[in-house]
């Protein structure tokens, strides 16, 4: 008898992929990595960092910080634009609910008080009709 090694996937059928020494968790961020390289090389921007990281403290009715309600968010990239502003990109293949609230904190919270940050989402369209099945009912 011999032994079958079955594949397997992560939930959205992502690859994690390594890069220039580094591992991200799809394809699809790796190749935004490698266009921010390009984008760097060209001129068109100052640097990148990967995995920036985001913590949001929302503030009670009498202005108060409430740190035990802090919502932590890791987005795939922060890019130094040349004007000296920064875009927090983030590479996404499937939305997840988790994703929306966290999204959501991010642009109620943590952008107006950092005016010099924008942030864009760039959507892999590849990956339509893959990732979550949505069951229909029968009638």
């Amino acid at each position: 008898m011999r032994a079958v090694r079955k594949e397997t996937y992560s939930k959205y059928r992502n690859k994690k992929t390594e890069y220039n020494g580094h591992k991200y968790d799809s394809k699809f961020e790796a190749g935004q990595a490698w266009i921010l390289d390009q984008r760097l090389k060209a001129g068109e921007i100052k640097g990148w960092e990967r995995q920036f990281k985001v913590e949001m403290i929302p503030y009670n009715k009498y202005g108060e910080p409430c740190p035990r309600l802090k919502v932590t968010h890791k987005i795939d990239f922060r890019i130094h634009e040349l004007d000296g502003s920064y875009t927090l990109l983030e590479a996404k293949g499937a939305e997840t609910t988790d994703w929306r609230r966290r999204v959501k904190w991010l642009e109620d919270i943590w952008l107006p008080e950092h005016p010099d940050h924008a942030y864009q989402v760039v959507k892999d369209k590849s990956n339509k009709g893959r990732g979550l099945r949505w069951r229909q009912k029968k009638s």
